[in-house]
Formats: C-alpha cells, sequence, structure tokens
C-alpha cells in the first residue's frame, strides 16, 4: 500500500507543485486548505499535471489559526510536508503581525504529526529567516548556519514571522527529542511556471519588472530558484537520510534584478521593461507610501549567494539556471494574461 503524505496549502504555488511530484512517485496525497472548494478545483488540475485519476487527492479543511481538523489530516500520514503559511497581499504594519498565525500553525502540525508518529516533517521556511542580520556585508554569502535577527528594526513582517516560526519549530522538535525528524527548506526568491494558477509574491516582482511597475530596477540580489526545483528538493528532503534534522537551501545563482529585468527585455523587446538601476533614497522614498515596498529595505546593495553545495550532495536536486525559471515566470504570467505582450 502506498506511503500517504500531507501536503498542508496544497493550493499555493510550492505545495501544489509538490503534490505533482509526490503523485508522481506513487505517493497518496492529502491536502489540507482553508477553502476545500478552492482546493477541490487546484487538485483537479494537480492531479492532471501527475497524470493520476482525478479525485486522487484527499481535501481535509483545516486552517493555522485553528486545532479543528488536523487530527483528520495527519492519521495514518507516514510524511508531512508542511508549506502552508500566511503571506498576505497587503503586509501588515505590524512587524510581529504574522509571527502567531505561523508560529502557532507549524506547532500545531509538528504536535499532530509527532503524535501521529509521521516518519519526517518537512517544513517550507524561507532564507528570510537566515538573511536578514545587521551589518552584513555588501557580498553575504550564508548557509545553514545563518540566522536573521528578529528584533533587527529594519525587519518587517514577513522574515520576522519566518524566523520565529522556524525557531519555534526546532525548539519544539528538541523539546521531544525529534529534531532528526524535522527537515526545513529555505527557498530563496522562487519563479517558474504558474501552471495551476495560484500565484505567488515571488511572481510580482515579475509582473512588476515586465510591466514597469517601478521606472527602474531596485537595487537588489537575491538567489533564484524554479518552483519545479524547490518541489524536488521537498520531496527528496522526506526520505533523504542526512537530510534529517537539517536546514537545506533551495537557492540556485543570483542575480541583480537589474540583470531579471535585462532577460526579459531580451526575450520580449515589445514590453516597457524596467531600465537601469534605482538610487536607493528613490526605492526609500516610495516605501514611505507603500508597505510593500519597505519589505525590500532591509536587502537593498546586498549581494546574497547561498552555499548550496551540501544541499546537492544530500537531495541530488540540481535547480536549473536563473534564466530558464525567469522565462517560465514571464511565458506564464503573458499566457494568463496578466501581463500583455503585443505579437
Amino acid at each position: 500500500m502506498a506511503d500517504t503524505v500531507l501536503v498542508t496549502g496544497i493550493t499555493g504555488f510550492i505545495g501544489s507543485n509538490t503534490a505533482v511530484k509526490l503523485l508522481k512517485k506513487g505517493y497518496k496525497v492529502r491536502g489540507t486548505a482553508r477553502n476545500p472548494e478552492k482546493a477541490e478545483k487546484v487538485s483537479v488540475k494537480i492531479c492532471e499535471a501527475a497524470g493520476v485519476p482525478d479525485g486522487s487527492i484527499d481535501i481535509i479543511a483545516a486552517e493555522l489559526t485553528s486545532d479543528e481538523g488536523w487530527t483528520e489530516a495527519v492519521k495514518d500520514c507516514r510524511y508531512i510536508q508542511h508549506i502552508a503559511s500566511p503571506l498576505p497581499i497587503e503586509p501588515p504594519m505590524n512587524r510581529e503581525g504574522l509571527v502567531p498565525e505561523a508560529r502557532a500553525g507549524a506547532l500545531r502540525v509538528l504536535e499532530a504529526g509527532f503524535e501521529a508518529g509521521a516518519e519526517r516533517i518537512v517544513m517550507t521556511s524561507s532564507i528570510a529567516s537566515m538573511i536578514g542580520q545587521k551589518n552584513r556585508p555588501r557580498k553575504f554569502t550564508f548557509g545553514e548556519q545563518d540566522w536573521s535577527n528578529p528584533d533587527w528594526k529594519k525587519q518587517t513582517a514577513y522574515p520576522v514571522s519566518k524566523t520565529r516560526a522556524e525557531l519555534s519549530a526546532w525548539e519544539f522538535a528538541e523539546s521531544q527529542n525529534g529534531k532528526d525528524r524535522l527537515t526545513t527548506i529555505n527557498p530563496g526568491l522562487v519563479f517558474g511556471p504558474d501552471s495551476f494558477n495560484n500565484g505567488s509574491a515571488s511572481l510580482e516582482v515579475v509582473k512588476a519588472l515586465m510591466i514597469k511597475q517601478f521606472p527602474a530596477s531596485p537595487k537588489l540580489a537575491l538567489p533564484i530558484i524554479d518552483v519545479r526545483d524547490v518541489a524536488s528538493i521537498h520531496v527528496a528532503a522526506m526520505t533523504a537520510p542526512k537530510a534529517a534534522g537539517r536546514r537545506l537551501i533551495a537557492a540556485g545563482e543570483t542575480l541583480w534584478f537589474k540583470e531579471v529585468a535585462a532577460v526579459l527585455k531580451d526575450a520580449y523587446p515589445e514590453l516597457k521593461t524596467s531600465r537601469g538601476e534605482m538610487p536607493n533614497f528613490a526605492l526609500k522614498f516610495f516605501s514611505l507610501f507603500d508597505e510593500r515596498v519597505k519589505t525590500l529595505l532591509a536587502d537593498l546593495g546586498v549581494y546574497h549567494i547561498a552555499d548550496t553545495a551540501y544541499v546537492g550532495n544530500i537531495t541530488q536536486v540540481i535547480p536549473r539556471s536563473a534564466k530558464e525559471a525567469i522565462l517560465a515566470t514571464a511565458a506564464s504570467l503573458i499566457e494568463s494574461g496578466s501581463v500583455r505582450a503585443r505579437a
């Protein structure tokens, strides 16, 4: 009988792609979602992409803010992929605003999973829980042992929530003498095809550059990875012996945002893509009127390099190029009508 894997947040960008990988490998997939009706519609597309019969995914209604549904969700699951996390379109002004849901949600899943006997829980975190450090060098190589400082005043709601949630997850696992039953995945900037029309904040970066939302690119440089590779790392981490108790950075090559814009301009010369690089003072001015822009300020001018050699050795996943991930994103945005490209 096939092993059952729970995927929390199965309707999300990473969750849906991870579910496809699991189904293709022969696992039985169960998903949780706030909105079961939406999840059922997305699951049809997931099953089609995986080449399995419609209805192959069991959907359980469960929210990170409530205990209801989690006992049923984790029952008989050998593995758990905890991918769900709060990420509103409009970030809260309170830098601790996302923490209660993110931390409580992680602990609910871990407590239920440990009690149900899950062999390993793979939890999606972020490089945001690693790179938020004061006085970083302008060229900053970060690795598994790096942690963001959630009390640093430049940190905003999302990185604070990811850092506190991951710290709490590791503290809980250690308190249960079960550190080896937990693995966290820390993705960089996740691009790639939006095959299930569920979008993500990362895809909005490409869209903003394609439609010249900013007159020029912010001076930002983050490691990029395709969502299909993030999903592969999640699945590999579930059973790889050396992944136990580790933080795996899911990231590839680093590009400045102006380099991302250049890739888009080369592929779609007809678009009015952002050109050049915006002075830092200009972005700081924009941040006075837009909370979303404020989330970028802490990382301005820093070239972030992810030390990921160990991840390839553990998972055998080698991420595709940043260019391929960028162009896959752009193609999806045009196909969906989010960006209009003239023929």
